[in-house]
């Protein structure tokens, strides 16, 4: 699926985040940089180990916030990683929010023109993925309405369920938009 906010494309797809071929792809990460399991582990087995030692190199992150490395041995240039909240945490949605808007700010601060998000924080962190969605593409369409040098966001989603969630959430959020 696939909608237009302003001049960027704004795109949903089922697949692995690390074979994308976008400025950068967004990790998953835990405030201690560590590319252990899920999505973090996939860019550590594709990626090399490269960006596990620049994120060494950064140290440490807080949750809602973004920082970037190189993509190793991944066909994105960079890797976005942001820290999302444990679900059940305080303020989670908020620190949801912005852990996905600090990711595009930073993505513009490089001048990137396209970057993938995952769905963060709904695996191993157990966030609802509706609530996920809804948050994500909200934010994104936000930024998307406002300035910006990104041509093409994309929600990779890995398995069926998490796509169509995001989908349908897509769908609503777009309806909501039309005048």
């Amino acid at each position: 699926m696939k909608v237009k906010i302003n001049k960027t494309a704004l795109e949903l797809m089922q697949g692995d985040i690390t074979d994308l071929d976008t400025d950068a792809i967004v990790n998953a990460a835990n405030t201690a940089l560590q590319l252990g399991g899920g999505v973090a582990g996939a860019i550590r087995r594709k990626g090399g180990q490269t960006i596990q030692r620049e994120c060494n190199k950064i140290g440490r992150t807080c949750v809602g916030a973004a920082v970037i490395t190189t993509g190793g041995n991944l066909k994105a240039p960079y890797v976005v990683h942001a820290a999302g909240p444990k679900h059940g945490e305080e303020h989670e949605d908020e620190k949801l929010k912005d852990a996905t808007l600090n990711s595009l700010i930073l993505a513009d601060k490089h001048d990137l023109k396209s970057i993938a998000f995952p769905a963060i924080s709904t695996g191993i962190f157990g966030f609802p993925k509706d609530r996920c969605a809804t948050i994500m593409l909200s934010i994104t369409i936000a930024y998307l309405e406002g300035p910006t040098s990104l041509e093409k966001v994309i929600y990779c989603l890995y398995d069926q369920n998490t796509f169509e969630i995001f989908r349908h959430t897509l769908q609503s959020l777009v309806r909501k938009r039309q005048p």
